[in-house]
């Protein structure tokens, strides 16, 4: 008996390796600190960044991707549902999810689609890794370009305490501590930074042309 199956995935394989694609795939990270207004910028970009590429994007948000999964987890973990920045959830819970996200960026990527990522990502940017897309075993010629948004600590606490997320619970009882994970990004010339303390539509529209350049 030939087993199908096999056969399938390996034919798949093959032409998933001899894909041509007319450019290479871009990903595209908005980063930042908590309150910065990453999601809400990055869903205000990609429309502009369609229309003015003429190519898709793939959107992946770490709060949608694993909102609903790393509740579950922590609430079994701590009895605390809600708990996204304690030391017990960044040693047990941090670097899967992050891993997770990369690796559905990998795998649209080798498909030749583009990627809009969402998520802090400070670890990895203050290694460099996104400035070396091949340090994230991204697929080769991957064109990377970063988006940090800034916002001044006092107004990001008060956009922080405004939207009432139980998620942001430790950060507010617990915020000196918080605040001495509010690292500035390294200075790279793949990463522009967008202060979002008041929306400047020239600044955005410069933040657009450097995410395709």
């Amino acid at each position: 008996m030939v087993c199908t199956t096999s056969r399938t995935n390996s034919l798949v394989d093959t032409i998933l390796k001899t894909i041509i694609v007319p450019h290479p795939p871009r990903l595209l990270l908005f980063a930042g600190h908590a309150g910065t207004g990453k999601t809400t910028l990055a869903k205000r970009a990609l429309p502009l960044l369609a229309e003015k590429s003429k190519r898709d994007f793939f959107f992946l948000d770490k709060d949608t991707a694993y909102g609903a999964f790393s509740s579950h987890v922590m609430g079994l973990l701590t009895g605390n549902p809600a708990d996204r920045d304690s030391p017990k959830y960044l040693q047990n819970l941090r670097d899967r999810e992050y891993s997770g996200l990369l690796d559905i960026t990998r795998e649209n990527l080798a498909l030749g689609m583009n990627v809009m990522l969402v998520g802090p990502f400070t670890r990895e940017l203050m290694a460099g890794k996104f400035f070396e897309p091949a340090q994230l075993d991204m697929p080769a010629h991957t064109e990377c370009r970063v988006a940090w948004i800034d916002l001044s600590t006092e107004e990001a606490k008060r956009r922080i305490e405004a939207r009432a997320d139980a998620r942001d619970d430790w950060k507010l009882a617990n915020w000196d501590d918080y605040l001495k994970r509010r690292v500035q990004p390294p200075s790279h010339a793949s990463l522009r930074r967008f202060d979002n303390q008041e929306f400047d539509p020239t600044a955005f529209d410069l933040l657009i042309d450097h995410l395709l350049s």
